[in-house]
């Protein structure tokens, strides 16, 4: 990723993320970002800028929190420590109490071994690309020593006690004031993650009776057969406590998949489907118009097209949603993997909020979960992963060139390719969508085996 021509070596689409103790993801990294952050941070116009770290339940969170904590303090900044909290808390928490950024450390959906850091501005949005390049260069080429805080300008460290009831007080006011969960059984898988405290508590202070999973991290467990990523743990429970509903959230609880009575996954697209159509018919839907990615599936645009809904396309990353919707106007948007931005509530995707929006419609209609989500008809898509030696350019390839044209021929305006890179892992994805899966099948193969032979690692 570049930006002015200048080459990003650290952060990719969402954040720092990589393998635990390893560069980037080790302490003396995570000491320099502090430093940098903390430098940017006062270069903007904060004479002692407050900071908020957040964090999931993995092992190593415990070293790159006490790190970044050391790095802001070293450069005159004070630190709050906020503890296990879903990212999209950590964004709220940075503009309730007013704090100058918020960094949460997390690898998502990634397994333990894996961590993540990311930055909220004091609005709580994820910075944007330039203001991720100026801490990433600081970091690189090192603050001079003697900038550096002494005496009674070294920061401060300290925690705070009522986070948790902060943010769950914030997510239960997203739900309709009218309306309770009374009555509703909903079984919620936390993944092990960060969600683990305060997402059952959500749920459960609005009147439903949960069935909580995943709600006993022991640092190593987290996404371990169990959270967004793993369905098949919360639709068990769902059959098994003949629930109306199943929340699947990831590890830092930014994305949520659901299932329904029946034991059928409700995806990301799904959901935007179901609130789309309600935000609209309650007037609530800025300009009838919602922002995916270029993954989501063509059955959302069609079927938003039959309610007179405009779909807006951006790259992959919820963050790109989000600068989408401020920049048009607009209010809503997300994801197919389950991020869900309703922007009159949240600064980020929010799994939590997102289900309460959708357990609302339920509510509001008194309509099943699974005849909700037939307002959506998907459109065959196969998604398909390769292993690379390196992110080259896919144009600078002939043969790579050549075999995407040809597949696009073949799919024309019936269907759609996107080949593109990962932005978090060396990885290339291949998405490929059409009206005949038997098609998708043997253009899948005959693509792939080009990709293989001339990236594969």
């Amino acid at each position: 990723m570049t930006d002015n021509g200048r080459k990003r070596t650290l952060f990719g689409t969402d954040g720092i993320r990589g393998l635990a103790n390893q560069y980037p993801m080790d302490a003396e990294t995570a000491t320099a970002l502090g430093r940098a952050a903390a430098h940017v941070l006062r270069q903007r116009g904060a004479s002692r800028p407050r900071v908020l770290i957040g964090k999931d339940t993995r092992l190593s969170c415990y070293m790159l929190e006490h790190a970044l904590a050391a790095g802001l303090c070293s450069m005159g900044a004070d630190v709050t420590l906020i503890g296990p909290m879903p990212t999209p808390g950590i964004a709220f928490l940075a503009h309730d109490m007013r704090a100058d950024a918020g960094i949460i450390i997390s690898a998502s959906h990634n397994p333990y071994q894996d961590n993540g850091i990311k930055f909220f501005d004091r609005h709580g949005f994820k910075l944007p690309d330039d203001e991720e390049l100026e801490i990433e260069q600081w970091v690189l080429n090192g603050i001079p020593r003697d900038r550096l805080a002494t005496g009674a300008a070294i920061g401060r460290i300290k925690r705070v006690e009522d986070s948790e009831g902060r943010y769950i007080v914030h997510a239960k006011q997203t739900f309709d004031r009218e309306l309770s969960l009374d009555g509703m059984k909903i079984a919620l898988d936390c993944a092990n993650g960060a969600a683990y405290f305060v997402a059952p508590k959500v749920f459960a202070e609005l009147g439903a009776a949960v069935y909580p999973l995943g709600i006993a991290p022991n640092g190593t467990n987290i996404n371990d057969g169990c959270g967004s990523l793993h369905p098949g743990t919360v639709q068990q429970e769902v059959l098994a406590r003949t629930a109306d509903a199943g929340v699947s959230l990831d590890g830092d609880a930014d994305r949520v998949i659901l299932v329904d009575e029946t034991g059928n996954i409700v995806d990301g697209d799904q959901i935007m489907a179901i609130c789309a159509i309600d935000l609209k018919e309650r007037r609530l839907l800025r300009r009838d118009t919602v922002v995916a990615t270029v993954m989501s599936n063509m059955g959302l645009e069609v079927a938003l097209r039959e309610h007179g809904i405009r779909l807006v396309r951006v790259p992959v990353g919820d963050r790109y949603v989000v600068e989408e919707l401020r920049k048009s106007g607009y209010c809503f948007g997300g994801e197919q993997s389950g991020h869900m931005i309703f922007l009159d509530h949240a600064t980020t995707g929010d799994g939590t909020i997102c289900a309460l929006q959708v357990l609302g419609v339920m509510k509001r209609t008194g309509r099943k979960l699974s005849e909700l989500r037939n307002v959506m008809s998907p459109m065959p898509q196969l998604i398909w992963n390769l292993k690379v030696r390196e992110k080259i350019p896919l144009e600078s390839d002939a043969a790579v060139s050549a075999a995407i044209r040809e597949t696009e021929t073949v799919l024309g305006d019936r269907g759609r390719l996107l080949v593109r890179y990962s932005g978090t892992e060396t990885l290339l994805r291949v998405m490929m969508e059409g009206p005949d899966r038997g098609q998708l099948d043997r253009l899948v193969q005959q693509l792939g085996g080009t990709l293989k032979e001339r990236l594969g690692a």
